[in-house]
């Protein structure tokens, strides 16, 4: 056979049982003396890469990425910080590292979270199936998955400045600390709220070098709206939560919980709209805002008897909201830089 034939059939091996040398050399052996052996070791091949794929499934999930709704939860705080610290123009490596960021540390708080929770989410009906519940994955490979993503995440910081590089060690702590929360406050929510915000400091530090008044301002509207979309998240797990001791944000504000979130969805555009005024931002920004506003009066008729799907609905929602703002900034931004230049 010819050395692609060859080199294809060591792969194949590889890939059968890349931990084992004794294999690789036990085939090898079949190989040279019995021809026929490639084509048994080619099937066993095809059903390892299955199982590999079936593997690899369970990380994928284990990390959130099937479902990306974190992710853009996220993200878009971190992109009105860096369309404001930038002047509409943010730095390309600045934008990458930043968005690069957000993905792999929102995998990485996922991957800790069902790493803290794994003798809770086997008594919550929406959890029972996570990887590590299920036992799909080792909760030693979840920790050895957490550590690599960090790892990860710190090297892509060290391409910024000195001052983002420092943020990065209390956002890390955040985003490891905030899964054990439940446990001992009903606050949770706001705890992730100041994991998931912490990039719009990062992200102004990394743009402009320093972090302004605005970035604090914009800082808290992000934990007052991640107060009110993971509140109601937890609504939907509220009476599996009571049952196994979980501490949240539903179960502290119990009856009142549409009327707190009421006044935190509020209380958000109104610093939303203080931040666009300090700014000087144009008409696009309030109509984004009023956008976001129409968007929580959905949200509140959603959550307003409280069933479980519908207020995971409320939950998903609020992603457009983000977005909302985000078009909105982007395009105020850009008029009054348009006008600067003309």
């Amino acid at each position: 056979m010819g050395t692609s034939t060859s080199l294809a059939f060591i792969l194949a091996v590889l890939c059968q049982n890349w931990r084992s040398l004794t294999t690789l050399a036990k085939a090898l052996k079949i190989y040279f003396k019995d021809e026929n052996a490639v084509t048994e070791l080619c099937m066993m091949n095809s059903e390892t890469l299955a199982l590999w794929r079936e593997h690899l499934g369970h990380y994928w999930r284990l990390m959130r990425f099937d479902k990306p709704i974190g992710i853009l939860l996220l993200l878009w705080p971190a992109l009105w910080a860096l369309w404001i610290a930038g002047q509409g123009r943010p730095d390309p490596l600045v934008l990458f590292v930043i968005v690069s960021g957000v993905v792999v540390m929102r995998a990485a708080g996922c991957v800790i979270n069902d790493y803290a929770d794994r003798d809770f989410d086997p008594h919550v009906e929406r959890t029972q199936q996570r990887p590590i519940a299920a036992g799909q994955v080792s909760p030693k490979s979840a920790l050895a998955l957490f550590v690599g993503l960090c790892l990860f995440a710190l090297g892509l910081v060290c391409l910024l400045n000195g001052l983002t590089i420092a943020l990065s060690v209390p956002g890390a702590f955040l985003a490891a600390s905030y899964p054990f929360m439940k446990r001992y406050t009903h606050l949770p929510q706001a705890y992730l709220g100041m994991a998931f915000g912490w990039a719009v400091p990062m992200g102004f530090a990394a743009q402009t070098g320093a972090i302004p008044l605005v970035a604090w301002e914009l800082f808290l509207a992000t934990v007052i709206w991640a107060l009110v979309y993971d509140t109601m998240y937890a609504m939907v797990d509220r009476d599996d939560d009571l049952k196994i001791g979980v501490k949240s944000t539903a179960i502290l504000f119990g009856q009142y919980d549409r009327q707190i979130i009421a006044g935190l969805q509020v209380l958000m555009l109104a610093i939303l709209a203080v931040i666009g005024l300090q700014l000087g931002l144009a008409l696009p920004y309030y109509l984004g805002l009023l956008t976001g506003a129409c968007l929580f009066v959905y949200q509140q008729c959603l959550i307003f008897h409280r069933a479980k799907a519908d207020c995971f609905k409320a939950f998903l929602n609020n992603h457009w909201f983000g977005a909302a703002v985000f078009v909105g900034l982007a395009c105020s931004v850009f008029n009054i830089a348009y006008d600067n230049v003309y």
